[in-house]
């Protein structure tokens, strides 16, 4: 049996459902194809009471089904009424297997699909489109012919899936539909975006249950949540009512139990069920199949659409999650437009369209949004993979504008993780007084401060009239999370840069090519080797984020050569001097290296003699190390033995990750608190260390105190953004703190303390000769209650040393200390067993 019809939707979902409810009110004859016997699956598969949001807050819905924020079941009901009443013709447990056109050839018109076989082989095949109208099978033997199809159908039917050793036991799902289910487990929800958060909170809301609940997010970010969502887990978690677990993966499962890559290495956790939430991909081969081509080979490309919709089938129209639009207001927009569309109207305008010509209006020329949005997507390379809807949806969280000639984009040392891309003109990086290095139209800049967090750089300046588009730090994530191309275009550039920096030589980009052509970034766990000393091999390796420590095999012990932190590179002996490796590498903590290919870069020190002449140098000093402890080897084992257990305490007490640590020589400290009290009267009256706090490991301690990390924890959710890196590198907390306690909880090392500020004390010399104050260092809490002033509670902040950063000579606890106890050190410096060579000379 054959249903003739004008348009056929595949999908109830909120956009194929909006597009359906436009199409009844416009006359227009339709068929709503929903594979379930309910409208909207994806909707109906949200846990039981989730609230569901509304955003973006800022676009207006234009639909004939209502939408407002509210619990999952209330908007279920409201739109089966709607459906109803508006005389929606739906068609229930219908699942379309093909769609195929029946008109006659389109001239030109050749598909290529590329089918990848488990051997890594590849078969393209190549197939003639046909005009519309198209012919729809179902799975049940009905054919539906439409003049219009609008493929509305999502992504979560193909999710992605666990792919770590007993991915496939019993206990590990992919949906979660009533938290109610579940009581007295160990549970686990792998992937942090708006599902797994709100799986997590579902889970833990009810203490009775019983329930641990602990959510593994592989950053310190939360790219792909909303804003809500991020704020309602950490309240969570605040509560205590379940944990969040930073920078970890799952490495394999068993009964009972996960075992996770950590910052810190591997742990073995009880688990009685896992909820994998980590996204889902566009069914491809099914797309594939009716016509539609795809903006790249990458599993998680979207479909090549026009500005309206229209797929490279005509006739064909995709919407909704499937287009890239995952967010309900947007999907029920587009509904509501296609079908408009579809019936002829031309004038219509989108929703987010006045939002976006506000964005443009103050840049020197008169387009229409279509073009600026184009003007920016072909002008920026990390856009290119962007199609004009997707552009859409970016540029309602990034800015644009146009700057003159000199004008300062911005300065260095300003706060600022936004990443900024060259529409037009130039960009002049100023690297030192009098010397700019251009950034030409088409690339970026601001990646570090993307990367790391840190304060600018450098000063940066328009070096012709241009356009530049910023991007904020979450639009960046976000784009980098879902489009594969831009990831790489941002991560190529980066890496670009930082060789660039590292080697100098006089290289140029140009340079560069081959051997970024071979590059691969690598993560490496806490404690993974990266070159093992006997082995074969001749590629150079990056230190890109964390650190590395080098040990060699002497005597059969292992001994602690030195520290290599991030901007660091290894193996250019066996490149350049032949044989195996010298020694042993492996991550501190876990860490990200630039793998070069061995070959490409010999080729790149052939063509630069100053690059070769730099990386002789570096073997050299590195010889001579290895030649010192050979020689010594018998006269000062002991001594070796020593320093190297010693350096492997250090490491493990996070020297791994700092940039600068205290230290404090026990042989020499004398336990007067001097450090302490400088510290506090520094300070506003709060000491920002505590000395008998921390492990001891032979005469070294490291007390409680801010190693002010190469990546900080503590900056991965600062809601006002008040923690910052200073010029110097130390990381501190500006007067815009909120109080959240959100840093305190993500330093792994507590060296973070919730406060407030005590009041003002007498003057040293007032306590010396009147007895009035508490004399030096941190006031008590009964002196702070009894002189606080009545009715007035002050707010507590977070507080975290600083580096004495302002303060002329230097850290105050250094200064203080009478014997020279108290040191701080960069690991680099500090962790290399030359120094024994200086000590013993």
């Amino acid at each position: 049996m054959t249903e003739r019809v004008r348009i056929a939707i595949v999908g109830s979902g909120p956009a194929g459902l909006s597009a359906a409810a436009r199409a009844a009110q416009l006359g227009l004859s339709h068929l709503l194809i929903e594979k379930t016997d309910h409208l909207s699956d994806t909707i109906f598969k949200y846990q039981k009471g989730k609230h569901v949001m509304a955003t973006p807050s800022q676009l207006v819905l234009r639909s004939d089904c209502d939408f407002e924020a509210g619990k999952r079941e209330s908007i279920l009901d409201r739109w089966n009424a709607q459906a109803a009443e508006q005389g929606v013709n739906v068609a229930y447990n219908a699942e379309v297997k093909a769609i195929t056109g029946t008109g006659d050839p389109i001239p030109g018109s050749i598909q290529k699909i590329v089918e990848r076989k488990r051997d890594g082989s590849s078969e393209t095949k190549e197939i003639q489109r046909l005009a519309p109208p198209y012919r729809l099978s179902l799975t049940d033997g009905r054919e539906i012919v439409a003049d219009a199809v609008i493929m509305a159908i999502g992504t979560q039917g193909n999710p992605n899936l666990m792919r770590v050793p007993g991915a496939d036991l019993p206990h590990v799902q992919y949906q979660l539909d009533d938290p109610a289910e579940y009581n007295d487990e160990h549970i686990f929800i792998v992937g942090t975006g708006d599902a797994g958060i709100e799986n997590a909170l579902g889970l833990a809301v009810d203490e009775a249950q019983g329930n641990v609940v602990t959510i593994l997010n592989r950053s310190t970010e939360f790219a792909s949540a909303k804003a809500a969502n991020v704020k309602a887990l950490m309240a969570a978690s605040e509560a205590g009512r379940l944990t969040i677990m930073t920078e970890a993966t799952t490495a394999r499962i068993e009964p009972g139990f996960i075992t996770l890559d950590s910052r810190d290495g591997e742990v073995k956790l009880k688990c009685d069920r896992i909820i994998a939430r980590m996204g889902s991909a566009p069914p491809r081969a099914f797309v594939e199949s009716c016509g539609i081509e795809f903006t790249s080979a990458d599993r998680l490309a979207f479909p090549k659409l026009s500005p309206v919709f229209e797929s490279t089938a005509p006739g064909i129209f995709v919407i909704g999650a499937l287009a890239g639009y995952p967010l309900i207001k947007h999907c029920m927009n587009q509904g509501y437009d296609v079908v408009e569309y579809i019936n002829g109207n031309r004038d219509l305008k989108p929703a987010d369209e006045p939002i976006l010509a506000a964005k443009f209006a103050a840049l020197p020329e008169k387009r229409s949004v279509a073009e600026w949005l184009e003007f920016l997507r072909s002008n920026v390379s990390i856009l290119e993979g962007l199609s004009p809807l997707q552009m859409r949806e970016f540029m309602l969280d990034s800015e644009v504008r146009a700057y003159r000639a000199g004008e300062v984009i911005f300065e260095k040392f300003d706060p600022g993780s936004s990443l900024f891309g060259v529409a037009r003109g130039q960009a002049l990086v100023e690297v030192a007084p009098g010397v700019d290095v251009p950034i030409e139209q088409g690339s970026i800049f601001g990646e570090v401060g993307l990367i790391s967090g840190r304060r600018r750089g450098a000063t940066v300046r328009a070096g012709a009239e241009s356009i530049m588009v910023e991007v904020s730090r979450t639009a960046a994530l976000k784009l980098m999370s879902s489009n594969p191309p831009a990831k790489r275009a941002i991560t190529r550039i980066s890496t670009e840069r930082q060789l660039l920096q590292m080697f100098g030589a006089g290289l140029t980009p140009a340079d560069l090519t081959e051997v970024l052509d071979s590059a691969e970034i690598l993560t490496v766990k806490a404690g993974e080797a990266i070159l093992t000393e006997g082995d074969l091999g001749n590629d150079i390796y990056v230190i890109r984020v964390g650190s590395m420590i080098v040990e060699k095999k002497i005597g059969g012990k292992n001994v602690f050569l030195s520290y290599l932190p991030a901007g660091s590179y290894v193996g250019e002996m066996a490149l350049i001097g032949g044989g195996p490796r010298t020694a042993t590498v492996k991550a501190t903590v876990k860490s990200e290296v630039i793998k070069l290919q061995g070959d490409a870069f010999a080729r790149l020190m052939a063509a630069k003699p100053a690059l070769l002449e730099r990386a002789r140098r570096d073997m050299a000093s590195r010889q001579d190390v290895n030649a010192f402890i050979e020689s010594r080897k018998d006269s000062f084992s002991t001594v070796v033995d020593m320093y190297s257990e010693t350096a492997k305490f250090l490491v493990d007490n996070g020297i791994g990750e700092a940039t600068d640590v205290l230290l404090i020589d026990e042989h020499l400290c004398v336990g007067c608190d001097n450090c302490e009290k400088a510290c506090a009267d520094s300070h506003d009256g709060l000491s920002r260390l505590d000395r008998e706090a921390g492990r001891t490991y032979a005469h070294l301690h490291v007390p409680t105190s801010c190693r002010h990390c190469e990546h900080p924890h503590c900056m991965a959710d600062c809601p006002p953004n008040a923690i910052h890196r200073g010029p110097d590198g130390e990381v501190f907390i500006d007067e815009t703190c909120i109080g959240c306690g959100n840093c305190q909880r993500n330093c792994p090392y507590g060296v973070i303390r919730m406060d407030s500020v005590p009041p003002k004390k007498p003057g040293l010399l007032s306590w010396m000769f009147f007895g009035t104050g508490p004399g030096p260092g941190e006031p008590s809490k009964k002196w702070r209650y009894k002189n606080a002033e009545p009715g007035m509670e002050k707010p507590k902040k977070a507080i975290k040393c600083d580096m004495c950063s302002g303060i002329e000579g230097g850290p105050a606890c250094v200064r203080a200390c009478p014997t020279g106890a108290a040191i701080r050190v960069a690991p680099e410096d500090f962790l290399t067993v030359a120094r024994l060579d200086r000590e013993a000379n």
